[in-house]
């Protein structure tokens, strides 16, 4: 079986207020890309990895993955949103892979249990996606900022990567929503669009997103506790 990662880091850190995409700021000495390229280099199910990244970045981005992955098959340059550049890391792979694997760039503390989890469904189901139930109480407000209500959180998951798929079916999804010039919130939007399962990996709360200050601050802390354990 063969599987390979689809990891997009062409963001330029808007919300994050820096003039240095949030892929590039450092946790523990080590820029984010860094991290999460080092947990898919641990993770032995995953044969091969490419990444999409903005294009004056290309050189240096090349660089950094060759020092740190032995994996690294394409660094490709990304699209003007998360969907367009995740397409075209998807399309530099081959086609006789399996498994797609799709991970932000920027979840710098994915373990390589979840990562292989993810994997298995989606070879039994198709398409995977690691995720985390909701635990806070979840209310309904009106636009003047008023709560309208409770809304019943049972069954209600936030969705993280990684994403998995058999090859086949996102390459379908894809060209579906290219079709219809359709763009999704993640790749389990476009899957959804077709009528197919989506199967539910329970991940972990320190898979955390870095898209602002604070999180910066939080993946500092997280990081140092993994080292130290």
């Amino acid at each position: 079986m063969k599987v390979a990662a689809v990891i997009p880091a062409a963001g330029q850190g808007v919300r994050m207020g820096t003039n240095v995409p949030k892929q590039f700021l450092t946790l523990c000495g080590k820029p984010i890309l860094q991290h999460t390229l080092e947990a898919f280099e641990r993770c032995g199910v995953v044969n091969e990895v490419v990444l999409a990244v903005p294009a004056s970045d290309l050189d240096m981005v090349r660089e950094l993955a060759e020092s740190v992955s032995t994996k690294i098959k394409n660094v490709v340059v990304g699209g003007k949103q998360r969907q367009d550049s995740v397409c075209n890391g998807f399309h530099a792979l081959d086609a006789d892979t399996d498994i797609v694997v799709v991970h932000d760039g920027v979840r710098p503390f994915i373990q390589p249990e979840h990562i292989e989890a993810s994997i298995a469904a989606a070879r039994v189901d198709g398409a995977a996606i690691v995720a985390i139930p909701v635990s806070d109480t979840i209310k309904k407000v009106n636009k003047e900022q008023f709560v309208e209500g409770i809304v019943d959180r049972n069954g209600l998951w936030r969705m993280q990567t990684p994403q998995t798929f058999r090859y086949a079916l996102l390459k379908e999804a894809y060209e579906n929503a290219a079709a219809d010039g359709y763009y999704g919130t993640d790749e389990g939007s476009l899957i959804e669009r077709l009528g197919r399962p989506l199967k539910i990996i329970t991940g972990s709360e320190l898979n955390i997103k870095i898209t602002r200050s604070e999180d910066l601050a939080l993946g500092e802390k997280i990081a140092e506790l993994l080292l130290e354990g």
